[in-house]
């Protein structure tokens, strides 16, 4: 049925509208995953300094060869891969630890990164590297994110046994594989990979929210694998979906923002009402008390029978 006998879907007319609404549909589908396992290895912040990490690379890629998504691949990864390197030769040959390293690097790159763009008199405005453009979105970049989640997906069938188990036991996992770091370097891969994906439509500073937002209220609702990465991807897609219907109707508020802050209330939402938000922290608050109390009193039990035996 036409929109027009329904004014309230009067959206679909638009063909910026529909191609915006399938690139965030496949983009789901890519980020899920990634975001979830971000989570669970307790690397969030680490996928958000790769997400400024790739800035500077991006941007020179541009400067060399324009916003094509082969110069936005090779500078992306090529940015990703130098920092991820850097940060490690840090950690090992100096005594700043590895997550000051990251820090220090993708601030430097971010700033690297915007530096160079003002320099080079872009006629690319700043607002579409920060937060991306997914209404005015390319077929290129509709193939880069199709590619994304192709390779995503893929990686996810074959590594997703050995990824939980490096996740749940690191050092069981180490001691059973030939190849210990190959999963944790293929998934950081796919970090940086699906970060490029976004970017464009996105940017660099909502990328990210994508991938954590969605992932961390997912995890309040649900205890087992496949229910999590099922429920962080529609979580996804309603983010992307809201929000790009809330930019349609108030034109002013960029598409990016928009799907970061639904998302953003979808985690509230779930902090308040799952059942492992708020509600979880206060039935435990009882058994944490009682769990401090007997530990102080076996302490004066213990003080009691050394007094004695003195």
């Amino acid at each position: 049925m036409p929109s027009r006998y329904l004014p309230m879907f009067e959206w679909l007319d638009y063909d910026f509208m529909v191609r915006a609404l399938a690139a965030t549909l496949v983009l789901s589908f890519s980020v899920a995953p990634v975001g979830a396992f971000l989570v669970l290895r307790r690397l969030s912040l680490a996928g958000e300094a790769m997400a400024h990490a790739i800035v500077p690379g991006i941007v020179i890629g541009f400067v060399v060869a324009g916003l094509s998504v082969g110069s936005m691949i090779v500078g992306g990864l090529s940015a990703g891969i130098l920092v991820a390197v850097l940060t490690s030769l840090l950690a090992r040959m100096t005594i700043i630890r590895e997550d000051a390293s990251l820090a220090s690097l993708y601030l430097i790159a971010l700033a690297l990164g915007i530096f160079i763009l003002s320099a080079a008199g872009s006629a690319v405005p700043l607002k579409s590297f920060l937060f991306g453009s997914i209404l005015g979105i390319d077929d290129e970049t509709l193939i880069l994110i199709g590619a994304t989640a192709t390779i995503t997906l893929v990686s996810f069938a074959v590594l997703l046994r050995p990824l939980i188990i490096n996740t749940i036991d690191p050092v069981f996992y180490e001691s059973q594989s030939k190849y210990p770091g190959l999963v944790t370097q293929w998934f950081m891969l796919l970090v940086v990979l699906n970060l490029l994906g976004a970017f464009k439509a996105l940017g660099t500073l909502m990328a990210v929210g994508l991938m954590i937002l969605p992932a961390t209220a997912a995890r309040y609702w649900v205890s087992t694998i496949t229910s999590y990465l099922l429920l962080t991807f529609v979580f996804a897609l309603a983010s992307c979906w809201v929000g790009l219907i809330v930019s349609f109707y108030l034109p002013e508020v960029p598409s990016g923002p928009a799907i970061v802050l639904v998302a953003g209330v979808i985690f509230f939402i779930s902090l308040v009402f799952a059942h492992q938000g708020f509600h979880v922290g206060a039935r435990l608050k009882p058994s944490r008390r009682k769990t401090a109390s007997d530990e102080r009193e076996n302490a004066k039990k213990g003080e009691n029978a050394y007094e004695k035996t003195v």
